[in-house]
């Protein structure tokens, strides 16, 4: 049994690892593989599973994989739409591709800019087909995403009552745009369910000089008051590793991760490439 965490308020109690809609699953054509990793990852335990509407053929790999094992797990998606039509057809995609009838959780994704919120939020916009799709059992929760801007994401998270956020958690976080300061004191404030991404800065970590491995960096991520760690895979493999990873996880200390954090500083920009 994989260490498990409640989502915020919410009824879940997911794997501290969840995998993500990247890696293998965000290609097309590769039916096989991915068939074989979703069905591994439920086999080794883990409950979350995550994609989006843009991931190429991520949803559709679910849909696919699952059938009769959709009732073992967490089944989570995003829409890219900002205005509430667009939304409302992306969620019907979505359900369609992964040949369910709901979602555990559907999450606004990606949101940059001020622009973004004024079209999500305002009249028509894509909020309004998030709160009809709960309203009619669509979807279960509804969720945030941010990636880019924190003070942006905060700021969704003002103008409405979202059950979780998926941000990075990264030891370059502090030393830029710093949804560790920014947003993570305000979602534990609010009670929501916190999803960590980009542990491993989009695989890039590997670039580092001196590179001593992915376990310090998971480890990192789950010190923090996050539910979960969603990672995309390439291969059993990879998924095998993060498994062992959640399976033998201890907290890091504050010096520990203090001392992850110098270490990265150097390289921080490069992994984060984030335009000044």
């Amino acid at each position: 049994m994989l260490p498990k965490r409640r989502l915020g308020k919410t009824d879940m109690e997911i794997t501290i690892m969840g995998l993500g809609g990247e890696g293998i699953l965000r290609t097309y054509d590769h039916e096989d593989q991915a068939y074989r990793l979703i069905n591994r990852a439920i086999d080794l335990g883990i409950n979350y599973f995550e994609s989006a509407r843009a991931y190429s053929g991520s949803e559709a790999y679910y849909g696919l994989a699952l059938k009769e094992r959709r009732k073992e797990i967490y089944l989570t998606s995003k829409s890219h739409g900002r205005d509430k039509e667009t939304a409302m057809d992306h969620l019907r995609q979505t359900l369609k591709n992964m040949r369910t009838d709901y979602l555990d959780l559907w999450q606004v994704h990606d949101v940059r800019t001020e622009e973004d919120i004024r079209e999500i939020f305002g009249p028509g916009g894509a909020i309004e087909a998030f709160a009809e799709a709960r309203e009619k059992g669509l979807v279960r929760y509804i969720g945030v995403t941010g990636h880019h801007n924190p003070l942006v994401t905060r700021r969704c998270m003002e103008l409405y009552e979202f059950d979780t956020v998926l941000l990075p958690v990264n030891p370059a976080e502090p030393f830029y745009r710093s949804f560790i300061e920014h947003v993570i004191p305000a979602a534990t404030e609010k009670g929501m369910g916190i999803v960590a991404m980009k542990v491993y800065f989009r695989g890039f970590v590997t670039r580092i000089p001196e590179f001593a491995g992915l376990g310090p960096f998971f480890r990192f991520a789950l010190s923090h008051p996050v539910s979960t760690a969603v990672i995309g895979c390439d291969s059993i493999e990879q998924l095998e590793e993060n498994v062992y990873f959640a399976d033998t996880f201890t907290p890091m200390s504050e010096d520990e991760m203090t001392g992850m954090m110098e270490f990265i500083q150097p390289y921080a920009k490069q992994l984060m490439y984030y335009k000044p």
